[in-house]
């Protein structure tokens, strides 16, 4: 992560998630086989598509925080544990197809969109069809409760998206509202693969409300270090612009701190910017000043790292062993990223 000289201060040494997957890592390629397997269909545009979205095996948080939290406990695993954490990266793929939709993205990870490649249409179907599917397999599994979740996430996450278009572009989004689109889109999904991970390691009502409380706070900590990223982040990194997420309308932590600061003013500023930032690097370069000038950035990482820490609590309840050192790593890795 590139940070302010008071950030870098602050970042710890950047964990190596290879190493911290190496004790589920044939498992997680036993994933990555179900992935391209489920996606592979007589009709040939799935197929292509799937392959295209599956080849790159990217970070994998959500299937390996189903793995990892199954692994605390001596529960079923085998294949309803690949199947789930197979299912919980084909919810987080599709609605990360129609967000690029939402948002106009052209590219994610540094290769262009679905929707760039294949057109808006069929990229919506496709979508649609991965959220079905992931529904309709987790009924095949011996989980009861496992098709409730999944349903509930999916609810919640596209309400997420919702609000955060309802809000697109309003610089008076307030913190509240802020953290609570980031609960429904990103850390529900975060929360469900840990209750997932219980449901599947048998674990107690108290111990896999434990490991859902775990959830959101590392997906809160997750989310609002992606916020920051596209601020302080490497272009060539990301692989894509600073301010990428600001030019689609997203209002983030990070503004919303600097925009207190000021009020009006600094509003009145932004709002003029705002439609030149794709295209005119002052502009960018203006707001990002404007960033820069105050405590904003670091506010934001101070509670992205209260979360972090909110999240290594909830693992207390646990003994301490490789997948709990790991989930705890994972703590921590959410924070040092930098992309």
């Amino acid at each position: 992560m590139r940070l302010s000289e008071p950030l870098k201060a602050k970042a710890p040494v950047q964990t190596d998630l290879r190493r911290l997957y190496a004790h589920i890592r044939s498992r997680l390629e036993d994933v990555e086989k179900t992935l391209r397997l489920i996606t592979r269909s007589p009709n040939p545009l799935i197929t292509d598509i799937g392959s295209y979205l599956f080849q790159n095996s990217g970070k994998r948080i959500r299937p390996a925080l189903v793995l990892l939290c199954s692994g605390l406990f001596r529960g079923r695993g085998g294949k309803d544990e690949i199947l789930c954490a197979a299912l919980v990266e084909l919810l987080h793929t599709a609605s990360l197809l129609h967000d690029d939709i939402i948002d106009d993205s052209n590219t994610r990870r540094g290769r262009k969109t679905v929707h760039v490649k294949w057109g808006p249409n069929i990229t919506v179907l496709l979508g649609d069809f991965l959220f079905i599917k992931s529904l309709s397999l987790s009924l095949t599994t011996k989980l009861e409760r496992l098709n409730g979740i999944l349903t509930d996430v999916s609810v919640r996450m596209i309400e997420g998206e919702l609000a955060e278009y309802r809000h697109s572009g309003n610089l008076a989004l307030t913190e509240k509202e802020y953290f609570d689109i980031i609960g429904q889109k990103t850390a529900s999904l975060f929360s469900a693969s840990c209750r997932i991970g219980g449901l599947l390691g048998e674990a107690s009502p108290e111990d896999e409300e434990a490991l859902a409380n775990y959830g959101t706070c590392l997906g809160m900590a997750f989310q609002i270090t992606d916020d920051l990223l596209d601020y302080i982040g490497d272009e060539k990194t990301m692989g894509k612009p600073a301010l990428s997420d600001l030019a689609e309308g997203r209002v983030t932590l990070p503004l919303i701190g600097a925009l207190k600061q000021d009020g009006r003013g600094d509003r009145s500023r932004v709002r003029r910017l705002l439609p030149r930032i794709k295209s005119d690097p002052a502009s960018r370069e203006e707001i990002l000043d404007l960033i820069r000038s105050g405590t904003a950035l670091e506010d934001a990482y101070r509670r992205a790292e209260e979360y972090s820490r909110r999240a290594q609590a909830a693992l207390d309840a646990f003994p301490l062993n490789t997948h709990r050192r790991s989930l705890g790593l994972l703590a921590d890795f959410v924070i040092q990223r930098n992309r």
